[in-house]
């Protein structure tokens, strides 16, 4: 098993967003997460994430037991083991794609999380490497407002696949796009996962997505059903 997770709770204020709940996802496998709007899906990816800690349980990671960690070493468990795909990209305007796409490898050599101290210019061979990938040879130069709304997203993935993370955790990650676009993305997501052997964990509202995974799960009132 890549992730467990044994009777995670988390409320907001009186709210109790997540009642006990317990899953486990085991390596390359692409899991999704349905359920009705505020039925606790971004919260559990949060945690699971590391973002959000819970109020109680347990989340163990790659053999980690991760909450058990200092906020740094955490950070850098973060950098080195875990990418994030947003559906609003959250890509820096002033940097170029590829710029963009460097950024958690340069932090993490910073942060000393790189099992391998690489160069500026290794970092950058590897990001356009990514982007190429990804359909996006020869836009490594340009700013996400020179992309489409596809473009940005597969830049995101390939930020996200840049040090090579054992997990993606992706949240709503084709909710903003046309359903050719859509489709595109989907298809890219079992394909990085072939190619590079990643667990993903997707929480989507989209059906047919929802069914081409390995497994779905629904979460309501705060627990797997």
């Amino acid at each position: 098993m890549i992730i467990l997770c044994d009777k995670i709770t988390k409320a907001f204020g009186t709210q109790q967003v997540l009642k006990g709940l317990s899953f486990k996802a085991s390596e390359k496998e692409v899991l999704s997460i349905v359920g009705a709007s505020g039925a606790g899906k971004t919260t559990l990816l949060q945690i699971l994430g590391t973002i959000l800690t819970p109020d109680s349980g347990k989340v163990v990671i790659d053999g980690v037991d991760v909450f058990s960690l200092d906020s740094k070493s955490l950070a850098a468990f973060r950098n080195r083991k875990i990418g994030f795909v947003f559906q609003f990209h959250h890509l820096l305007p002033e940097f170029t794609a590829v710029e963009n796409v460097m950024l958690p490898a340069l932090i993490g050599r910073y942060e000393g999380s790189s099992e391998k101290k690489l160069t500026d210019k290794q970092i950058r061979q590897r990001a356009e490497e990514l982007l190429a990938e990804l359909g996006l040879k020869g836009k490594e130069g340009s700013r996400p407002s020179e992309l489409s709304g596809g473009e940005q997203q597969r830049v995101a993935i390939a930020r996200a696949m840049i040090n090579n993370p054992k997990i993606i955790f992706a949240d709503e990650p084709s909710g903003n796009l046309d359903s050719r676009t859509k489709q595109e993305l989907h298809d890219l997501f079992f394909k990085m996962r072939d190619a590079h052997g990643q667990t993903i964990v997707i929480v989507t509202h989209d059906e047919g997505l929802a069914k081409r995974c390995d497994r779905c799960l629904t979460l309501k009132d705060g627990v797997f059903v």
